[in-house]
């Protein structure tokens, strides 16, 4: 990976919407189940003590106006949203203009896991309990998993590479090597790169079937969107940077007993890849935002793998505070990884002790079926 610039962040999650309110929450450092109530808009007031969060009072109106939304789904007008806010952080639209680059310019790389859920659901009931002839067909398309994505470059038009990734907890971490690889190749000047996860009733109800507890796993959504530009064309136009993308890993290890497969082998390889593709030592690694969540099997096998690749580096695990966000669990890491770094904004340790000033950042990711991700982060200098 070459060095990349992060010249803007959109964040809406369930501590709150936008970047500058997500960062002061996050220096508040208050467990999310602590701090919220749990989702209602979305589960209704029967699920009141599902243990599940939502963004709060959650408005695309706010950001996109009154016309156009009824067809779109939860997850395309949130994502629609956060990358609105990413675009007008990195001072590149504004007010629906470009005020830098143009449109040929600008894409996107975005995860999700289970983006398309909710309206396969919604499909699915209502030919099931009333009949086929019901079904709406123009919300037909929100069952395909990469039409969140391309209604973010319908309405922002964006017409460079559009994305989805689908690989689960890593998929947002990825995405930053795909933005990467995209950009060496000249298809874009600037990419939005990131992930987001939206609550719904079936993906809550999947959820508890896997027997996840919800009080040590808080399951919640989110959305972050970084803008990604190459580091001598942003500091060209003198945009901040609020960091630098320096490095990334991945590898696998197939399943052989079980499906769930959490393996502490395929998460050193990968964080030894993204601190050679960064050129970093073990031992300049300042903290690893991991994510640690809970459940035991998991975070045993992470930071098993985070010991014996850079020894005894302090870990923090985000996830207390922003929940479990799946498809966007690395992307609401490394906007954690972001915080810290702008103004030592304290995250749960869940190992060792952080220094005072933070430079480098290694954001880990364990899939559930053998696949893990790392990213290396730097503060800009």
């Amino acid at each position: 990976m070459k060095p990349r610039a992060i010249t803007g962040l959109g964040v809406l999650s369930a501590l709150g919407a936008e970047r500058g309110e997500v960062f002061a929450r996050i220096r508040e450092n208050v467990p999310l189940r602590s701090r919220t109530r749990p989702a209602s808009q979305t589960l209704g007031e029967a699920y009141a003590a599902a243990g599940a969060y939502e963004i709060p009072d959650f408005s695309p109106q706010k950001y996109l106006g009154e016309k156009g939304l009824r067809l779109l789904d939860r997850l395309t007008r949130v994502l629609i949203c956060t990358a609105r806010l990413a675009l007008a952080d990195a001072g590149i639209k504004q007010s629906g203009a470009f005020l830098r680059l143009a449109p040929e310019d600008v894409g996107l790389v975005c995860s999700n896991a289970f983006g398309s859920l909710e309206a396969i659901n919604d499909l699915h009931r209502t030919a099931t309990l009333e009949d086929t002839r019901y079904i709406n067909p123009a919300k037909f398309p929100n069952t395909v998993s990469n039409t969140a994505c391309g209604y973010v470059s319908i309405w922002e038009e964006l017409r460079a590479l559009n994305v989805t990734v689908s690989d689960g907890t890593p998929g947002a971490l990825d995405a930053a090597f795909i933005a990467d690889m995209h950009m060496s190749l000249g298809r874009a000047k600037a990419l939005l790169v990131g992930g987001g996860e939206v609550m719904s009733e079936a993906l809550w109800v999947a959820w508890n079937k896997l027997g996840m507890d919800p009080l040590a796993v808080p399951l919640a959504e989110g959305a972050a969107l970084a803008v990604m530009e190459p580091l001598e064309a942003a500091r060209g136009r003198g945009a901040p940077v609020l960091g630098i993308l320096a490095g990334y890993g991945s590898a696998f290890e197939a399943p052989t007993r079980r499906l769930l497969h959490p393996s502490p082998t395929a998460m050193e390889r990968a964080i030894r890849s993204a601190l050679d593709d960064a050129r970093v030592a073990p031992g300049e690694v300042d903290l690893v935002v991991s994510g640690v969540t809970g459940i035991s099997m998991f975070d045993d096998a992470e930071l098993s793998a985070i010991g014996a690749a850079v020894g005894d580096a302090p870990v923090a695990a985000s996830k207390r505070l922003l929940g479990e966000t799946l498809g966007g669990a690395g992307a609401m890491s490394t906007a954690a990884a972001l915080a810290w770094m702008a103004e030592t904004c304290p995250l749960p340790l869940v190992r060792g002790r952080a220094p005072e000033r933070i430079s480098t950042v290694l954001v880990t990711e364990l899939g559930p079926y053998g696949s893990a991700s790392a990213l290396v982060l730097k503060a800009a200098t």
